[in-house]
């Protein structure tokens, strides 16, 4: 049984693309939230026992027969509820109301008109007043239900707030969670603390006490193996499941020979000399190259990792005496990248290894303790684990490694040029003082190659692409925006120093439309 906070807010998503920004914005406040799709949101409802309830905005439309619905259980709950967008209508449509197709569509900037008193505008909106909001609709409400006001107008949605009083219902037509909408936050901070009566006071201390029990609870006496990446997530996962089972618990950090330059080292003495947590270090570059020999497709990629991965735990399992639990750092994002809102097939952007179970013939059973956390908060908690700062700092790395790195095919040659170049680009960033405010930064080894001079010869190698981006959870970023100097300073490293790359670019694609990573 899971161990859920005492006050909680539960997110039913219908499909926008932003509904991680809601449950961002709920902690923000200092309150635990989840997300659940709508098709298991009275599932969630019954585990969860929230003392609110806030619905997503989405792409479908409630006039059309298919489109999503609510359960109506929830409705009839009697906690506060707070519907964005599609959540406004579907609301509406649901209590008796109307929505149809908008004649003025409304997409971006907008300004509301605020008509009456309500408790999200406390200390925020008056009587009167115009405020920017972020509009995204073609539909409209036409009709309230009953006992529903107007406390909010804009030129294309004439219901853009509304309020039923007695039953704490709240409607919003635009969306409160995005930056764009500058009192956004506030405004749902309002819904959860005065509207829900929360006080806020989630924190990651009470997440850490919580997930240890919960630790405690599923693992009871089983002995548990955990897959170290080199990278925050695993590492953060491995000290607060040690801090939770002590020995139970053995790590695994299988060196596929796809890390960064010194990375292995790095892994391997902190665990073994800072935490003294058992440590089993696995060196399996020979297998993983080989199998990557000739692959070029990224999802062959990750697919051949995650999976050899997993053979190399359960051969470590049976060699530590077994294991009953397989630990791993899956975080929010890869969640919410990796399934369905409709709880269904799904178009996939792309899969994470650590993402979707065990094979069938595995006996063990995963334990995510950070699966509910976005990377920030991973961050937080690692230190209130009293991790490094210098390794709890670290931009994130993925667990395919440099393979997602190596557009075409990965060998060993390939890895070892990516690795001087990406150690020469970060200890560049580092030395401007700009890691901190950089989210992540590598280099990317492209299929590529073209002609240069080098003194009075021809060259004819690979070309490097440098990426940087700002970013909060990893679900956006933009790319950030270096100096021309500070480029043309790493270009002249890295062409200088590593034999194999001529040219240098840098990437100025933000996500969307592109993901952070090249695969």
């Amino acid at each position: 049984m899971t161990v859920q906070p005492s006050d909680s807010i539960l997110i039913v998503d219908f499909g926008s693309q932003v509904t991680q920004l809601i449950a961002r914005r709920v902690r923000e406040a200092g309150v635990y939230s989840e997300i659940a799709p709508f098709s298991s949101a009275l599932e969630a409802f019954e585990r969860m026992k929230p003392k609110g309830i806030i619905l997503s905005g989405g792409p479908a439309s409630v006039t059309t027969e298919d489109s999503p619905r609510a359960p109506d259980a929830l409705f009839e709950a009697g906690v506060p509820m707070l519907g964005i967008c599609y959540g406004q209508q579907l609301m509406a449509e649901q209590l008796g109301g109307k929505v149809v197709n908008g004649d003025h569509a409304e997409f971006g900037r907008a300004f509301i008109e605020i008509k009456d008193e309500c408790p999200l505008f406390d200390g925020l909106w008056t009587t009167g007043e115009k405020h920017q909001v972020w509009m995204s609709h073609g539909d409209k409400v036409e009709r309230l239900p009953d006992g529903f006001r107007i406390v909010a107008q804009s030129d294309g949605a004439p219901y853009a707030a509304t309020v039923h009083d007695g039953k704490r219902f709240y409607g919003v037509q635009f969306h409160p969670e995005v930056v764009h909408t500058p009192d956004g936050g506030k405004l749902i901070a309002n819904f959860v603390r005065h509207v829900c009566g929360l006080a806020g006071d989630w924190t990651m201390a009470e997440f850490r006490a919580t997930k240890i029990a919960e630790i405690r609870e599923q693992v009871g006496e089983g002995r548990v193996i955990c897959g170290l990446s080199g990278g925050v997530d695993s590492a953060v996962a491995a000290v607060l499941i040690h801090e939770a089972i002590g020995d139970q618990l053995t790590c695994v950090f299988v060196d596929h020979g796809l890390m960064r330059l010194g990375e292995a080292e790095q892994v391997v003495s902190l665990f073994r000399n800072h935490y003294n947590i058992p440590l089993v270090h696995v060196d399996a570059e020979t297998l993983f190259l080989s199998g990557l020999a000739g692959v070029t497709d990224p999802e062959a990629k990750r697919k051949f990792i995650g999976k050899t991965f997993i053979d190399v735990f359960e051969e470590e399992a049976k060699k530590v005496g077994g294991a009953d639990f397989l630990a791993q750092g899956t975080l929010y994002p890869d969640v919410i990248e990796s399934v369905s809102f409709t709880g269904g097939p799904s178009v996939t952007i792309k899969s994470h290894h650590n993402v979707g179970g065990l094979p069938e013939r595995m006996n063990m059973k995963l334990v995510e303790p950070l699966r509910e956390l976005f990377k920030d908060e991973v961050r937080e908690l690692g230190r209130e684990l009293g991790l490094p700062d210098a390794f709890v700092g670290r931009h994130p790395f993925p667990g395919p490694g440099l393979a997602i790195r190596i557009p075409g095919e990965v060998t060993k040659e390939r890895c070892d040029i990516l690795r001087k170049a990406d150690a020469i680009y970060l200890e560049e960033i580092r030395n401007a003082g700009l890691y901190d405010a950089i989210w992540q930064a590598f280099a990317v080894l492209l299929p590529v190659k073209t002609v240069g001079v080098m003194g009075d010869y021809r060259t004819y190698d690979s070309v490097c692409a440098l990426r940087a981006v700002t970013s909060t959870d990893g679900m956006t970023a933009d790319i950030y925006p270096f100096d021309a100097a500070f480029l043309s300073r790493c270009a002249t490293r890295i062409i200088n120093e590593v034999r194999g790359i001529n040219r240098v670019v840098y990437d100025y694609t933000s996500k969307p439309p592109g993901t952070i990573e090249w695969e």
